[in-house]
Order: C-alpha cells, then structure tokens, then sequence
C-alpha cells in the first residue's frame, strides 16, 4: 500500500471513533516521512556484498528492505546516490529497540563481508 493510502485508512477509523465517542478527539502530525526503497539488484554494492554473503555464509543473501529509516535513505533522497545498501549485524526485527543486542561473532562475520565486498568493488575480486 503507498502512504496516502495507510493514511487514510487510520484517519477513517480514528474519524469513525471521534463520531461515536464525544470526548475522544485526535490530531495527527507528520515527524518524518521516508518512504521504503530498495537498491537493484544488478547494481555494483548489492553485487558485490551478495558475494561476501556467499562466501562467509554460503548462501545467497536476503533481499529486504528495512522497516525504518536509515543513512541508506538519507544517502539516495537528499545525496541522489542510489548504488548504496545497508548492511550489517544483528536481528533487523531488534534494530533500534529497548533489547537491542549484536553477538561479537555476528559483528566479525558482517566485518569480513563488508571486507570482501570492498574488495570486489575495489579490485574486481573476492580474493587478494
């Protein structure tokens, strides 16, 4: 669904709520607004990132775009830099709450993908 019309869909249930109770009342005010966006695929970072994933983690990487925001966002809507990601430890569904936590293995391991990723971006291979 696009914003507008989740938007819509709250107002017209906290409307729907200020008709039948007389003492309830809201307002609503927008802080920040990011909308989600994700790099292609075929771009040169996801590229190379997805071969540091296969080789620490022997698997393809997972595609997601983050429910929050982050620099990623910030980097492509006001630096017009789309070929970025973010990448790195920890459970996504924990990022940036009260029981947050980064076990030192996952940190280690997203330091020698991001290592392979420079390398392939800045070389033009996985090794060396």
């Amino acid at each position: 669904e696009d914003l507008d019309t989740v938007k819509g869909e709250v107002t017209g249930i906290l409307d729907r709520l200020k008709r039948e109770r007389t003492k309830f009342d809201y307002e609503i005010r927008d802080v920040m607004e990011v909308l989600p966006l994700m790099t292609e695929r075929d771009a040169p970072v996801v590229k190379a990132v997805a071969q540091g994933i296969m080789a620490i983690f022997d698997r393809e990487p997972d595609y997601v775009i983050s429910p929050g925001t982050y620099d990623q966002k910030h980097i492509a809507r006001i630096g017009h830099i789309y070929d970025c990601i973010a990448y790195g430890p920890g459970i996504l569904d924990l990022a940036h709450r009260p029981d947050e936590w980064v076990g030192i293995s996952d940190m280690v391991e997203s330091a020698k993908v991001m290592a392979i990723g420079l390398n392939v971006l800045l070389r033009g291979t996985a090794t060396g």
